[in-house]
């Protein structure tokens, strides 16, 4: 696979892994704040919590879903005490001065709050000090006090059991922001998930479909310690909320950035508009851009023997899939009827004009874009298992031996189920991101006379024995050992010096 290289630059750092080390001291000062300020302060909390919860219940009651009445004057009472009860219960966190820049626009200027980076639980702060309405999953609602309070500032609800819940959800944000400022402002995490604050990752359009003025919020944690982000990999939610109780004090920045109106062409393209907002934000954060998503986190998270060592040319490929629709009615069974019929052509090569009739669509510009990935010397033709084994990556990164066994489906000879040692190397190439595999150490490890040929059950038994099968057993491209100067054990068990 080929990739270009202003993508592979654009992907970074790894957005959805947070690593937290403490120092002695960090952990001895815990240990101490543990027994002593974090009941406290737990106990607090949680107080302050139940107690908020009462006034949001009742506020809540008689209330339209579709309807904004005019507030009467104990409702407004009522999210007056709210929001004074939620900050003391943030400052008995230990969130004591949240610094604001910027002013908050009206309503009527600014219908709807794009927020980023997303990072944590703590981002519900400006939300509890603004009462804005967010968008939210709908079994938010069902969570214990939290759901009530949620449930207060009149969320859009997400149901992700309803397959049309997204066109749903951005409807109902439309139909707001369009009110004239009748409507509570919608605050929008335009990321979609939690990051770990080293970049921007790519927005989702809903707050941008509407095609009306945003107010940009930027959200900062400057604390020496990092125990607030709360990502996909990395402390869990409890572990958060002990070591952010254990901190002394913890900062937090809100900043209000002016109002953004979208120009004429940005009306008409929500993910134009969407993008250029992404770069005011970054420059303000002085963050990086990446073009990663919450659609590849599960790439960039893939773990085990066969993980993806360089993902980046299988994110631009997802993106790629994404935009012709692809993606999403890929299933299993779906992938295992386009092996079947990638068998049958015996590894003919398929130029354009045959690749848009293998998945029976026109020959787009973007399809081009698909076609050429596999084209590695530029002839114009390309092996369609390639491709297969991609979808089938990219479809489910936690599932590398799924994908294995569906490649050698598309591979194996019919009497003795073996795949050459060169097809093997071409599955390893587009499964872990990476060029020119050498299978030479691997198959002298197998022992016994080296036929150039393996089974899956062979492979698949001796994949298994080692925790970084791709590191240790294979070489390739830029392989790491190939930077390193200390010897490491190689998958014969024979000592290897890494920079040979």
């Amino acid at each position: 696979m080929k990739t270009t290289a202003s993508h592979s630059s654009r992907v970074g750092k790894n957005p959805f892994v947070h690593q937290l080390k403490l120092t002695d001291s960090e952990k001895l000062k815990i240990a101490l704040m543990s027994v002593t300020v974090f009941p406290v302060r737990l106990l607090l909390v949680s107080f302050l919590m139940l107690l908020a919860w009462p006034f949001a219940f009742a506020a809540s009651l008689g209330r339209s879903e579709f309807v904004i009445e005019p507030q009467s004057w104990w409702r407004r009472l009522v999210d007056l005490c709210l929001r004074v009860i939620m900050r003391a219960m943030w400052f008995c966190g230990g969130f004591h001065w949240i610094k604001v820049k910027g002013e908050r626009a009206a309503p009527s200027e600014a219908p709807i709050l794009t927020a980023a980076p997303h990072s944590t639980y703590f981002d519900a702060i400006p939300v509890t000090m603004t009462m804005c309405s967010i968008v939210a999953k709908l079994e938010s609602a069902s969570i214990p006090v939290w759901g009530t309070l949620i449930s207060y500032i009149r969320p859009v609800f997400v149901f992700r059991s309803d397959q049309h819940s997204r066109r749903k959800t951005v409807e109902e944000i439309k139909r707001r922001a369009q009110s004239g400022g009748k409507w509570p402002q919608i605050m929008i995490f335009s990321e979609g998930t939690c990051t770990n604050r080293s970049g921007l990752i790519l927005f989702k359009a809903g707050a941008f479909i509407p095609g009306l003025p945003v107010q940009p919020v930027i959200l900062r944690y400057p604390n020496k310690l990092d125990t607030v982000t709360w990502t996909w990999q990395g402390p869990g939610a409890f572990k958060i909320l002990w070591l952010t109780l254990c901190q002394p004090h913890n900062s937090m920045e809100i900043e209000y950035l002016p109002i953004y109106t979208p120009s004429e062409e940005e009306k008409k393209n929500p993910a134009l508009f969407a993008n250029n907002v992404r770069k005011l934000m970054a420059k303000a954060l002085e963050l990086p851009l990446t073009d990663l998503s919450f659609d590849d986190r599960e790439i960039s998270l893939s773990q085990g023997p066969l993980r993806i060592y360089d993902y980046s040319c299988l994110l631009e490929f997802n993106q790629l899939m994404r935009s012709l629709g692809l993606r999403a009615g890929t299933t299993a069974l779906a992938l295992e009827e386009q092996a079947k019929r990638a068998r049958k052509l015996q590894g003919d090569r398929l130029g354009l004009e045959d690749f848009a009739q293998f998945l029976n669509l026109p020959a787009t510009d973007i399809l081009e874009q698909v076609h050429s990935f596999f084209d590695q010397h530029g002839v114009g033709q390309i092996d369609i298992r390639h491709y297969v084994t991609a979808l089938s990556v990219i479809h489910r990164p936690l599932k590398p031996m799924d994908t294995l066994k569906l490649a050698f489906k598309m591979y194996e000879s019919e009497e003795t189920g073996e795949i050459l040692k060169e097809d093997l190397a071409v599955i390893f190439e587009i499964m872990l991101g990476v060029k020119e595999v050498d299978l030479t150490v691997m198959f002298l490890a197998l022992g016994g006379p080296d036929t150039g040929r393996i089974t899956y059950d062979e492979l698949h038994n001796f994949i298994q024995k080692f925790q970084n099968f791709a590191l240790e057993c294979l070489d390739f491209k830029d392989h790491p050992r190939k930077f390193c100067i200390t010897h490491r054990t190689s998958c014969n068990g024979n000592k290897q010096d890494k920079d040979s």
